[in-house]
């Protein structure tokens, strides 16, 4: 049962019928998807999920029974940050004086800010309640690059923080030029958020107390939009007709202190691309990476790959590491189990019985989700690999859609499209077989690939998610009659390497010749796309068997292939042999050795020391 608390925010207590907030009454296609849009909804409107890798960094319950998170004020329903009161509607001179102008924007930027660290929704198939992120944020291990390296190498040294905060204020560290670096679902996106929260409410501790301005931008959404102060103005304040581009350019200008938060340059369709504007010069997010634009200005970039270019010698790492054991055990007591010890015992037994998923775990993502699913779901299974987790996780997506189906009048699921999915596999592994990965793709292609019931039933279960972009071609220049478009991406990449994986077996299966698998195989990366291996080798043996093949030729590739090997036996017992050949030799863990490469090692002793 779904309580709907008024909220006393003006109209905002008024439920429409659909409202992503409310009870869903219209189950229509597309009438309660996760759609999101530049053009944010004003206040009298329904919330929309902020969608991105972040936000699913940490998740919600499953509802089986409550959580401390969906007891908390902080819920859809009601939320800490609506118990401030209307602001006064401040009087401006006439005409509007610069100043004005200034706090104008610094409005529209927190009530659009709001919108998005208020909406976190980590488990799409969940859609009835909504997060702010400050109550169920978790802060993930955090190393920066101390020393004079600037790259991977032999000379890198990471040194391990106490928190994110120090990734701004640490004396030692102090530069207005940062990169965050992190794996998909590492929190990159969810730490943005925290700091958008901090710096809309005033967090005195904030590494953004002192900051007027924040600028929190997806980079995603910035496709052939080279200006920045087009982007601010067409994603953060769109409706606010007082402020014009002209007027950000010199409200950032000549601000005192101004902060920018440029979120997932690995999904930036203009990184390292040399874009040029009409003025044949370089777009303005590249421009402010190579410390050519905004030089006063505090910048942070958040993404998976380095750029090419930027400015090493004023620019400082960091590297978002994961949850390690007292991340998880807060974020059990935070979201998931309350004060309720014999819970919490429960859930760390689910995880210390099972070493395969304790690599997996070190992802706030995944690790959210497992502690969720064994807290609330009584007789959880303990699962033998990730391939077995993503399954149960996959079939929870589809039965909660399953269910809520039986309600009077609501449309009904297809088990078929639920289990035939080969085109939607096709997608994904061609999308990640380019050179540059591609992960989001335009409405009207899917509908054409996939038609229009499984496309509906995707976006649903929210497998798919749907994100509104301005359609400005490759050479135009933006204006103000610029078209919408709707892109459509999978929820997380995870997800995307979980369908490609069955691609992987489909074309595997009909493969003879050892030989062949260099053309299909080659063009992933191993140590990149890992899960994809994984999972291929954990749905079929027969692929499995040639793509452990596959790696054991590769260099670097015995140990991962042990990885494979779990995912296809799901019995330890059964590759002991094999991890006392490779445990018997030297075993090196160096910092030159890829992050997979890295824990493969580890797990292999771990799996070593308990036998």
């Amino acid at each position: 049962t779904t309580f709907i608390l008024g909220k006393k925010m003006g109209n905002r207590s008024s439920k429409k019928k659909g409202s992503k907030r409310g009870i869903k009454t219209d189950t229509t296609p597309g009438a309660n998807r996760n759609l999101q849009t530049p053009e944010m909804r004003d206040a009298s409107s329904p919330r929309q999920p902020f969608q991105s890798e972040a936000s699913a960094s940490q998740f919600e319950s499953i509802p089986h029974r409550e959580t401390p998170a969906a007891l908390s004020p902080t819920n859809t329903n009601f939320r800490a940050s609506d118990k401030q009161s209307n602001p006064v509607r401040k009087r401006y001179s006439d005409p509007l004086t610069i100043e004005d102008k200034k706090q104008i924007l610094i409005d529209g930027l927190k009530e659009e800010y709001k919108l998005y660290y208020d909406s976190v929704k980590p488990l799409p198939y969940i859609q009835d309640r909504l997060y702010c992120v400050n109550t169920i944020f978790v802060e993930s291990g955090v190393v920066a690059l101390s020393g004079s390296a600037t790259s991977y190498g032999k000379d890198a040294s990471w040194e391990q923080l106490d928190s994110y905060k120090n990734i701004f204020n640490d004396p030692h560290r102090r530069s207005n030029r940062r990169i965050i670096e992190g794996e998909p679902g590492y929190g990159k996106s969810t730490l943005t958020l925290q700091l958008a929260y901090d710096w809309c409410n005033g967090v005195q501790d904030s590494p953004l107390a002192d900051v007027e301005i924040l600028i929190l931008l997806r980079l995603r959404q910035l496709g052939n939009v080279p200006s920045i102060y087009r982007a601010i103005k067409r994603y953060l304040v769109p409706k606010e007709y007082r402020v014009k581009e002209r007027d950000i350019k010199e409200i950032l200008e000549s601000c005192k202190s101004v902060a920018f938060q440029l979120d997932g340059y690995d999904e930036y369709p203009g990184r390292d691309t040399n874009e040029k504007t009409d003025n044949d010069e370089e777009n303005d997010v590249e421009r402010i990476i190579k410390y050519k634009m905004f030089q006063e200005s505090d910048v942070t970039l958040t993404t998976r790959y380095l750029p090419n270019e930027y400015d090493r010698a004023k620019t400082k790492r960091f590297k978002l590491t994961g949850f390690d054991e007292t991340a998880r055990d807060q974020y059990i007591r935070k979201a998931v189990c309350g004060d309720d010890e014999v819970a919490i015992a429960k859930v760390k037994k689910g995880l210390k019985e099972n070493v395969i998923l304790d690599d997996l775990c070190q992802i706030p993502l995944l690790f959210t989700m497992f502690s969720h699913m064994t807290h609330e779901i009584e007789g959880f299974q303990k699962f033998k690999s990730v391939t077995d987790f993503l399954r149960h996780a996959m079939n929870c997506f589809h039965s909660h859609m399953r269910n809520k189906s039986k309600d009077f009048n609501a449309k009904e699921y297809s088990k078929f499209l639920e289990h035939n999915h080969s085109e939607l596999d096709k997608i994904a592994f061609e999308g990640l077989s380019k050179a540059n990965q591609q992960i989001a793709w335009s409405q009207v292609e899917f509908l054409q690939r996939l038609g229009q019931d499984f496309y509906d039933q995707y976006i649903l279960v929210g497998i798919l998610v749907e994100e509104e972009m301005y359609d400005i071609a490759d050479g135009q220049t933006p204006g103000k009659s610029d078209k919408m478009k709707i892109e459509v991406r999978f929820y997380h990449k995870l997800f995307c390497e979980w369908f490609a994986s069955f691609r992987v077996v489909d074309i595997l299966c009909k493969v003879e010749d050892s030989a062949d698998l260099e053309p299909i195989l080659g063009k992933m990366d191993p140590f990149d796309l890992q899960y994809v291996f994984r999972f291929a080798c954990g749905l079929n043996s027969t692929a499995g068997k040639k793509i452990i093949e596959y790696l054991k030729s590769k260099k670097d590739g015995d140990k991962f292939a042990i990885l494979c090997i779990l995912e296809q036996s799901g019995n330890v017992e059964g590759i002991v042999d094999t991890v006392k050949e490779l445990c018997s030799e030297r075993i090196t863990i160096s910092e030159e050795h890829s992050k997979l490469l890295q824990r493969s090692t580890i797990q292999l002793l771990q799996i070593a020391s308990s036998h």
